[in-house]
C-alpha cells in the first residue's frame, strides 16, 4: 500500500533532519579528513539503526549523550548554519548582506546621526563587489546579437506556431491515434 511506504519514508527524512541538527559539525572542525569522514560514517550507521530500528535505546543514550557533551558547539553550528542561510537570502534577493556594523550604521542613522550609505553594492562572481543602478554596460539578449524589441515577423510567428507544440512532444498524430483507440475500446462485442 502506498500510504506504508509513505509513512516508512516521512519517518526516514524526520530522523535524519534530527540527527543533522545535532551532529552538525564540519569539515573545518576536524585536524584531518579522515576524522571527519569516520564522524560521518558513524552518524550514517547512527541514522540507519536508527531507521531500521536495530538497538535503538542504546542509540538514543548515545544521542543524549552527545549533545550534554557538545550543547554549545551543537548551538554555535546552528547559529553560525542560520546566519549562512540569511546571507544566501538576502544574495538571492540581491540586497547586500549586512554584518553587525552595517546594522550598528543603520541603527545610528536611524537614531538621527549623520551616517547614510553611499551605495549598494552586490558581489559578483569574481567575488569583487560591483555598484548596483548605476550606468554601464547592458548584457545581451540570450537570443543573440539581434534584437527584435519584442516584436517578429510573421515568417518567424509561423514558425513558432508550427515547431512549438512538437517542442513538447506533441504531433497531431498521436491526437488522432488517441481519439481512434478511445472510439474503438468504448464498442463492447458480444
Amino acid at each position: 500500500m502506498v500510504v506504508g511506504s509513505s509513512n516508512s519514508h516521512n519517518r526516514e527524512i524526520s530522523i535524519r533532519r534530527r540527527i543533522t541538527s545535532i551532529f552538525n559539525k564540519r569539515e573545518d572542525d576536524f585536524p584531518s579528513l579522515r576524522e571527519y569522514n569516520d564522524y560521518l560514517e558513524e552518524v550514517e550507521d547512527m541514522t540507519f539503526n536508527l531507521i531500521e530500528g536495530i538497538d535503538v535505546p542504546a542509540i538514543e543514550a548515545k544521542i543524549a549523550q552527545y549533545q550534554e557533551e557538545y550543547a554549545e558547539q551543537i548551538m554555535i553550528n546552528r547559529a553560525r548554519k542560520a546566519e549562512e542561510l540569511a546571507a544566501a537570502l538576502a544574495a538571492s534577493k540581491g540586497q547586500p548582506v549586512q554584518n553587525d556594523t552595517d546594522v550598528a550604521l543603520n541603527q545610528g542613522s536611524q537614531a538621527g546621526f549623520g551616517t547614510s550609505m553611499q551605495g549598494q553594492y552586490a558581489p559578483t562572481i569574481s567575488g569583487q563587489p560591483r555598484p548596483l543602478g548605476m550606468g554601464g554596460p547592458k548584457p545581451l539578449p540570450l537570443g543573440g546579437m539581434h534584437d527584435t524589441h519584442g516584436y517578429d515577423d510573421e515568417e518567424m510567428m509561423q514558425l513558432r506556431a508550427e515547431r512549438g507544440p512538437r517542442a513538447g512532444g506533441w504531433s497531431p498524430k498521436i491526437s488522432r491515434k488517441r481519439a481512434l483507440e478511445e472510439a474503438f475500446s468504448s464498442i463492447w462485442v458480444s
